[in-house]
């Protein structure tokens, strides 16, 4: 795995030095670095791979395309030319969707202060707004450490004060979500500043617009993650509970998918939002009463060819069932079949089979009853069916041995035709496979009644040592 990394100025000498001093043609001297710098183990993730643009007469149009956008657009910001601005920012955010290589090169020559100068620039002016929201949007995105204070309040000041602007309150949710997403700090500050409400409040206001609401649910998602490696602890779990109890989140969303029943692209955001939202014992039961779990098991029948919006029910399904009155309300309303259904159908799809495997596995936890219901509905066929579609997926492996051990541990009963069914030698097999499924495959094997070689990690003793 490439470890090395290089500036751009480092790539671009090197290949002005192949055409210069060993006669090569762009394109060859533009491979031949390429070449070079892999062999060399660097990552070019970040490297704009094109040869740059050499002027003679004029040292500012030396460079890359991007970079004298940026120029001139610092140019104008400081002569304050608002028409001018506005156009380079469209063609600025056009060059940072390129790839992440053009904005990494942007973020590294002060391309963020630049725009935020122009967005503050435009500020009153709802044109150059929206090309100034969808230039930072550009910029920032996979690039969160980019935006700092005045900006974040910039930001929710915007949201406030557009608020009934849907194409504004869109761009700005899309600008939300890519300086929150791996970024905690961004989170918390935003959350401080009121995010929460304008997200919802987005919702409310534009419930008939697929495009905000499918952006909000996906900013409001974003909020409940812990994806920033550089925090030990960060705030997922109050966050969700704020979009619950402090902003109704629950029912807003459920309400809004309601009005979505032919747009599988926004039911699908919408159920993966709820999955995230479902983080306490009575969050589960609210859905059910506010009529999501009947919505749910509907919409999973309706639309049982769809891999994603099945992916995504089964993702809520799975969440809602943590509540013990509601795993008994999943089965009561149908919702084992549809289970099963789904992974029969897409048996084929490793994520479907997933999170399939999880919601039985949810439903079947200290269920006796339940677990009676699944057998009978096929769901153990089904489970061991996705462990031999997908041998090499630990996530699959690891939530099917869950599946067949929550069957059988308070009904032995079942132990019996789960191993005709050639359990053992699946588990077996998902044991010596994956390291993370060896806790879990040995108590499906134990509570199957099966023969386990039980490892002594320590005996307490290594050469002279003893405990």
């Amino acid at each position: 795995m490439a470890c090395k990394w290089i500036t751009q100025e480092t790539f671009d000498a090197v290949v002005q030095e192949n055409i210069s001093e060993f006669d090569l043609n762009p394109e060859e001297a533009l491979n031949e670095a390429i070449q070079q710098f892999e062999s060399q183990g660097v990552d070019l993730t970040n490297i704009i791979k094109v040869v740059k643009i050499q002027s003679e007469e004029n040292e500012d149009a030396t460079g890359h395309t991007i970079l004298q956008t940026l120029e001139s657009l610092r140019k104008n910001v400081e002569s304050s030319s608002v028409s001018s601005v506005s156009e380079l920012l469209i063609q600025f955010g056009d060059q940072c969707k390129q790839g992440m290589a053009h904005r990494y090169l942007a973020g590294q020559k002060s391309a963020y202060s630049v725009v935020l100068k122009a967005w503050q620039l435009l500020e009153a002016d709802r044109e150059g707004l929206l090309n100034a929201l969808y230039a930072m949007s550009s910029l920032t995105d996979g690039q969160p450490d980019l935006i700092e204070g005045v900006g974040l309040k910039l930001l929710v000041c915007v949201m406030q004060n557009y608020s009934s602007d849907a194409e504004v309150t869109l761009l700005a949710i899309r600008l939300t979500r890519h300086v929150c997403l791996k970024h905690e700090q961004n989170r918390q500050d935003l959350v401080k500043e009121g995010v929460l409400r304008h997200l919802t409040g987005a919702i409310s206001n534009h419930g008939a617009d697929p495009d905000v609401v499918r952006e909000a649910c996906s900013a409001l998602k974003i909020m409940t993650f812990d994806d920033d490696i550089r925090v030990p602890f960060g705030h997922a779990h109050d966050h969700a509970k704020m979009i619950v109890l402090e902003n109704a989140g629950l029912k807003l969303l459920i309400e809004a998918a309601k009005d979505f029943a032919d747009n599988t692209g926004v039911l699908s955001e919408l159920c993966a939002t709820i999955s995230r939202l479902c983080v306490r014992n009575e969050f589960c039961q609210d859905v059910v009463d506010l009529g999501g779990l009947n919505f749910m098991v509907a919409l999973l029948a309706d639309c049982i060819d769809n891999q994603e919006l099945v992916k995504q029910v089964l993702s809520a399904l799975r969440a809602i069932a943590g509540n013990d009155d509601v795993k008994d309300a999943i089965v009561n309303s149908g919702g084992t079949y549809l289970i099963v259904l789904a992974m029969t159908r897409h048996i084929c799809n490793a994520q479907v089979c997933d999170q399939g495997c999880a919601a039985l596995s949810m439903l079947a936890l200290r269920k006796p009853e339940n677990c009676k219901v699944i057998m009978e509905g096929g769901g153990a066929l089904a489970a061991l069916q996705a462990m031999k579609v997908h041998p090499k997926d630990s996530g699959v492996q690891k939530q099917a041995c869950m599946v067949i051990r929550n069957l059988v541990s308070r009904t032995q009963d079942f132990s019996q035709p789960i191993l005709e069914m050639g359990a053992e030698s699946l588990i077996l097999q998902a044991r010596s496979t994956h390291k993370d499924c060896d806790d879990v495959a040995k108590a499906a094997l134990r509570d199957l009644g099966c023969k386990i070689e039980l490892r002594e990690l320590w005996t307490g003793q290594k050469g002279s040592l003893a405990h």
